[in-house]
């Protein structure tokens, strides 16, 4: 097969030419990964590959909601699926977590819904503030990578949109970006035979080779495709482990497993993932880690309730997963290791709950304004809500849940601080700006207690 010809990008500050994506048909194997571009480019001023509408499509959804079922999910290569942090970074990797360790922490970056179907501004503005936490003073400050939390690509996670959504935004990342796919990466749309997660997985997952390469989505831009071991894994780094899991491609609620003992089964699902958390989770205690101890899953437990009267688990357009929740719950329950923190996305905006439980206070943190939309939580003209304030609807009966803070009107991203005794979660929102380092909400966790410090 013929090689065609890498799309060209002006030199001009803002402007891009013609990206004749539909020639780059082949991968390209690579000595190791790679990351940012070896010069930074300018941000496009609009997409390669216009997005059609997804107007007939929605409209077929929308007449099929409350019949459509989950995809199974694709099972991993292990009981526990892991990827090392070392091993995604590749010969420099030992180098890389030792000085982590050196310094003494773990800093990285965790946002969600960043792909956006209209406008390349929005993103933008999220990742040029990202990369300018890499120009820090410290050494111990630098982010090691980032977390993508899932809706990567709008709408149905088509690899003709991965260059404008994810490789071009992020062109100029200069670190590892792993991710867990949201319900736009494993949706189909309507009358398509494209397997659901088929790009994500291509993009993300290496499941063919163990090779270093990039995909034909990322054009003649440098970064390399991810090797993670699945759609759900876990990352291992120092001070760390983030356990990821898949929430399944619904709007509403998120799913992991056949929920077969609830009102609401799925036979046609496996519970490979509750294996999976089983197992991780297991580890964490049979080793010992010390470290913080995250689940990422995309659809969130917990969204502020609004209209409490309904006792509805709702706010702004999408829902909690008490289901999926549930699910969390018995296998922590069942190996007695709890998470120090939960990070979702999906709510397109910022919201932070703590959930107090058998002495542990533990942060649920959405960060789902991404770069797609920020979605508002109450209609315009109705009274802003007031934080900090008890949710009755969203306890089990046993815990306490309080809604702590929010954000739904930019959009942002969580910059995360680890060392040997505490959990950091800052809150970003990219209008303030490169130069503006002050989280707008901060909260920190002890480690060895699991409370609020």
């Amino acid at each position: 097969m013929t090689k065609k010809n890498p799309p060209i990008r002006s030199k001009k500050p803002g402007k891009t030419t013609g990206l004749a994506l539909a020639g780059n048909t082949q991968t390209v194997a690579t000595s190791g990964p790679q990351f940012a571009q070896p010069v930074p480019t300018p941000d496009p001023t609009g997409y390669q590959v216009k997005h059609v509408s997804d107007k007939a499509a929605y409209a077929i959804l929308d007449s099929e909601k409350g019949s459509l079922l989950p995809r199974a999910f694709p099972a991993g290569p292990a009981a526990e699926p892991a990827l090392a942090l070392a091993d995604a970074i590749g010969s420099n990797g030992p180098a890389t977590e030792a000085a982590i360790t050196s310094a003494g922490q773990i800093v990285f970056h965790a946002l969600g819904d960043t792909g956006n179907t209209t406008s390349a501004t929005a993103e933008n503005t999220v990742t040029d503030k990202l990369v300018s936490d890499f120009a820090e003073e410290q050494p111990g400050s630098v982010p090691a990578f980032c977390y993508n939390l899932g809706d990567v690509v709008y709408s149905f996670g088509e690899a003709a949109y991965y260059y404008d959504q994810f490789y071009d935004p992020y062109r100029n990342y200069p670190a590892p970006i792993f991710a867990i796919p949201g319900n736009h990466d494993g949706m189909v749309a309507p009358n398509s035979t494209t397997p659901s997660l088929q790009a994500f997985l291509a993009n993300f997952c290496d499941y063919a080779d163990h090779d270093f390469h990039r995909t034909p989505e990322a054009g003649s831009l440098a970064r390399t495709a991810g090797k993670q071991p699945g759609v759900y894994f876990t990352l291992e780094a120092p001070f760390v482990r983030i356990l990821g899991l898949y929430s399944n491609c619904l709007e509403d609620p998120g799913v992991i497993s056949s929920q077969k003992n609830s009102n609401r089964p799925y036979p046609g699902l496996s519970d490979v993932q509750l294996d999976y958390l089983q197992a991780a989770l297991k580890r964490i205690k049979t080793e010992a880690f010390a470290g913080a101890v995250l689940i990422a899953v995309h659809h969130p437990p917990y969204v502020a309730v609004t209209d409490t009267s309904a006792g509805a688990n709702t706010a702004g357009k999408h829902y909690g997963s008490p289901l999926m929740l549930a699910d969390i719950d018995a296998a922590c329950a069942a190996t007695g290791v709890w998470p120090h923190a939960v990070l979702s996305g999906h709510a397109h905006n910022y919201q932070r709950f703590t959930r107090h439980w058998d002495g542990r206070e533990t942060p649920y943190v959405i960060c789902g304004n991404g770069g797609h939309a920020h979605a508002r939580l109450t209609k315009k003209g109705a009274p802003a809500l007031r934080t900090p304030a008890v949710q009755d609807p969203l306890s089990n009966g046993e815990d306490q849940v309080v809604f702590e803070n929010y954000d739904d009107q930019d959009y942002g991203y969580l910059r995360i601080i680890v060392n040997a005794t505490q959990l950091r979660i800052e809150y970003h929102p990219a209008s303030d700006g490169e130069a503006a380092k002050t989280p707008d909400d901060v909260v920190t966790v002890d480690l060895a207690s699991r409370t609020l410090a």
